[in-house]
C-alpha cells in the first residue's frame, strides 16, 4: 500500500492527511487512491504487451460509478453479474461491447437489457440457461455472444467461500459435460458460441491450481477446433490475491505472463477479469475509537465502524492490517479487539493487535477497497459510510454519506384500519 504511508509521524493518502480527511468528512468513510487504482490496472495492461488481451475489471469488487469512470477511461473492460451492475458500467462511461455478464442466476429483465445494450458476451453456466438466452434471443430478434464457463473441479486452495471451480461449487458447467454441450449450441439458431471460460476462485496466492486450470481449458479448446469449432476468446477469470498480512502472492506480471506463455502462437484473445486485485490495496477504512474498555480478560476498542461497513472479518474471519493514523510511544503497546457498536458478537474489524490508544484516536483498516464498501449494509439501521478518493493533493467526495432519513424513505406505512 505505497500511496498510503507515514509522513512525519502522520498517516497520509497520497499527499493528504486522514486526520483532514476525517476533519472534513467524518468517520467511518472509505478512502481510495486514484494513483494505486490507475497504477495497479496499467500493471496488468502493461504486462501484457502485445498479447490480444481485455482486462474486465470485476465490478463486484467496488462498484462506486467514481472508480468505474476512471477505469473506463483507461480504456477498462467490464465483467458484471447483475443489472445494476450493468447500469452502474454504463452511467460511468464504460463501453458495452467490453462487458462481460457471468454469473448463475440471470433473470429475464437483465437479459433483455443486455442483448439491448450490445454487450461483448454472456458467460454462460448451465444448460438450462444456453435455453433461456436463446428464447429470449429469438424474441428479440438478436443473437446472443456467449461463453461457456468451464467447472474444472481444481482445488483453488483459497478460502471454502470464494472457490467457484470445484463440482461441489454452484459456478459453471462440469468439464467434461462441455464437449457435448457445444455441440447442442450449434443447433441453436439465436446463439453465437465465442469463447471458453473458467474462473476457479479468488485471493489465489499459487499458480500451481490456475497452471491446472490452464492445461484443461486448452485442452478442451483443442478439442472443439479439432471438431470445426472456432473460438475468438479465453477467458480465465480473475482471483488474483493481495498480501493482506504474510501472504506471498504472484506479482501481476508473472500471473499474466503464466497465461501469455500457454498461449504464445494461438488465435485468441485473452479475457481475465481482475478485481481485488486491482483495487483492494487502493483504499482504507477509516474509523474512530469511540471507547476503550478493559476488562480482566480482554481489552477492547470499540470504534465506529462495524460490520456492516466491513463484512470480511466476520464472514470470512479474514485479516486485515489496522494501523493508527497518529504514531505514538511504541513502548506502552497493548492488545486490543477492535470491535464495532452492532449487537453481534461477530462484529469485530480486527483481534489481538498491539496498539497504544486513547478514545478519539483515529485508526485504518488497511486494504479495505475491494469487498469493502460493495459488501456494506444497513444492518442495525446504520446508514452506510461516504467514499472519498485522493488525487495527490486534491480530495473528491465520491459517496456522500447516508443519512437516517434515506434509511427509510422507501418503506410505507400500512393505512390505518
Amino acid at each position: 500500500m505505497k500511496y498510503f504511508s507515514y509522513q512525519h509521524n502522520e498517516l497520509y493518502a497520497e499527499e493528504v492527511k486522514l486526520s483532514d480527511i476525517a476533519a472534513q468528512f467524518e468517520t467511518p468513510c472509505y478512502v481510495y487512491s486514484r494513483a494505486a487504482l490507475e497504477e495497479n490496472w496499467h500493471a496488468f495492461n502493461n504486462a501484457f504487451e502485445n498479447a490480444p488481451h481485455k482486462i474486465c475489471y470485476a465490478v463486484k469488487a467496488n462498484s462506486n460509478i467514481a472508480i468505474l469512470n476512471l477505469l473506463a477511461r483507461l480504456n477498462s473492460g467490464f465483467d458484471i453479474v447483475s443489472l445494476g451492475e450493468l447500469e452502474r458500467v454504463l452511467a460511468a462511461g464504460g463501453d458495452p461491447k467490453k462487458i462481460v455478464f457471468s454469473g448463475v442466476g440471470k433473470k429475464t429483465q437483465e437479459i433483455i437489457r443486455a442483448l439491448e445494450v450490445g454487450i461483448y458476451c454472456f458467460n454462460v453456466e448451465s444448460d438450462v440457461e444456453l435455453e433461456r438466452l436463446n428464447t429470449i434471443a429469438k424474441q428479440q430478434n438478436k443473437v446472443a455472444p456467449i461463453a461457456l464457463r468451464i467447472n474444472p473441479n481444481i482445488d483453488a486452495r483459497t478460502h471454502h467461500y470464494i472457490s467457484t471451480g470445484l463440482k461441489d461449487n454452484k459456478f459453471g458447467i462440469a468439464a467434461e459435460n462441455a464437449l457435448a454441450l457445444c455441440h447442442e449450441i450449434k443447433k441453436m439458431t439465436h446463439l453465437n458460441l465465442i469463447g471458453i471460460a473458467c474462473h476457479i476462485g479468488s485471493q489465489l496466492t499459487d499458480l500451481s491450481p490456475f497452471q491446472e486450470s490452464i492445461t484443461l481449458v486448452l485442452e478442451l479448446v483443442k478439442q472443439l477446433t479439432e471438431q470445426g469449432i472456432q473460438l475468438k476468446h479465453i477467458n480465465f477469470g480473475g482471483g488474483l490475491g493481495v498480501r493482506y498480512q504474510d501472504e506471498q502472492p504472484p506479482s501481476i506480471n508473472d500471473y499474466v505472463k503464466s497465461l501469455c506463455q500457454r498461449l504464445q502462437h494461438l488465435p485468441y484473445e485473452i479475457i481475465i477479469e481482475p478485481g481485488r486485485a486491482i483495487v483492494a490495496n487502493a483504499g482504507v477504512l477509516l474509523t474512530r475509537i469511540e471507547y476503550l474498555k478493559h476488562t480482566a480478560h480482554k481489552n477492547f476498542a470499540i470504534v465506529d465502524a462495524a460490520m456492516n461497513d466491513l463484512m470480511r472479518p466476520a464472514l470470512y474471519d479474514a485479516w486485515q492490517n489496522i494501523l493508527p493514523v497518529e504514531l505514538k510511544n511504541t513502548h506502552t503497546l497493548v492488545p486490543y479487539d477492535i470491535v464495532g457498536p452492532v449487537c453481534e458478537s461477530a462484529d469485530f474489524l480486527g483481534k489481538n493487535r498491539l496498539l497504544n490508544l486513547h478514545a478519539g484516536d483515529l485508526l485504518t483498516v488497511c486494504s479495505a477497497g475491494a469487498y469493502g464498501f460493495s459488501m456494506s449494509s444497513n444492518y442495525n439501521s446504520r446508514p452506510r459510510v461516504a467514499e472519498i478518493i485522493v488525487d495527490k493533493n486534491k480530495v473528491h467526495l465520491i459517496r456522500e454519506r447516508e443519512t437516517t432519513e434515506t434509511l427509510f424513505s422507501n418503506e410505507k406505512l400500512i393505512p390505518s384500519f
